[in-house]
């Protein structure tokens, strides 16, 4: 793992911003952008089933046909960025779960009896959920892994900024992936800001009105 440039932790999550005008010079190698995505999936999820899928776009190939199902003006952070990461939440992970868990099992970390109650409870709630809830799940899945990846961002020295302004319905075809299978959940655009970005820092509303205790 390469040594972060950024290990401050309330720099990395207090000094965060959306970023839409990026150095379009800047380039992201292919290696360390893998490596954000690892560090990122380290994100909970539930019942462990990780159900998030990434599309790395980084070539003007790529973001032309990223460019076809997104609102225009979410153009210029495509066109500046080093890289979009998009997430598409995987609404059929729990298809690999017996194996997944079966390779803890095999690595020594869980009995038998342990294995058999996760098989044995999570499994099943899964294989007849509805694609309501499948979908929810994922999408949820998805958030977590995102937000993380925006803090491991900050991190490798870069900014980000997460968007969804596309079109719902074609963006999973679009970007060559199964739509009975895929959900779109959002897109996170990755680099430098450009010298002359003007970062707008909103205020937050007071979590005191937004907060109830019982």
């Amino acid at each position: 793992m390469s040594e972060l440039m950024n290990n401050d932790f309330s720099k990395v999550m207090f000094d965060r911003h959306s970023i839409r005008q990026f150095d379009s010079t800047t380039k992201i190698s292919r290696e360390e952008l893998q490596e954000m995505i690892k560090q990122a999936t380290t994100a909970p999820s539930a019942c462990n089933l990780q159900s998030w899928h990434f599309i790395v776009i980084d070539t003007p190939e790529g973001k032309a046909q990223l460019k076809k199902a997104a609102m225009r003006f979410n153009h210029p952070q495509i066109d500046t960025s080093s890289a979009i990461i998009f997430l598409a939440g995987d609404t059929k992970s729990h298809e690999v779960y017996r194996d997944v868990w079966q390779k803890v099992y095999e690595a020594g970390k869980i009995d038998k009896t342990k294995l058999d109650n996760i098989l044995n409870t999570f499994l099943p709630l899964y294989e007849k959920a509805t694609p309501e809830f499948l979908t929810l799940d994922a999408t949820i899945d998805c958030s977590m892994v995102a937000m993380q990846l925006l803090l491991i961002a900050r991190a490798h020295g870069y900014e980000a900024n997460p968007w969804s302004g596309f079109d719902f319905k074609t963006i999973i075809p679009t970007l060559g992936l199964d739509a009975e299978r895929f959900v779109p959940v959002m897109a996170i655009s990755l680099g430098k800001p450009a010298k002359d970005q003007q970062v707008l820092k909103t205020d937050r509303y007071d979590a005191k009105t937004l907060t109830e205790f019982l």
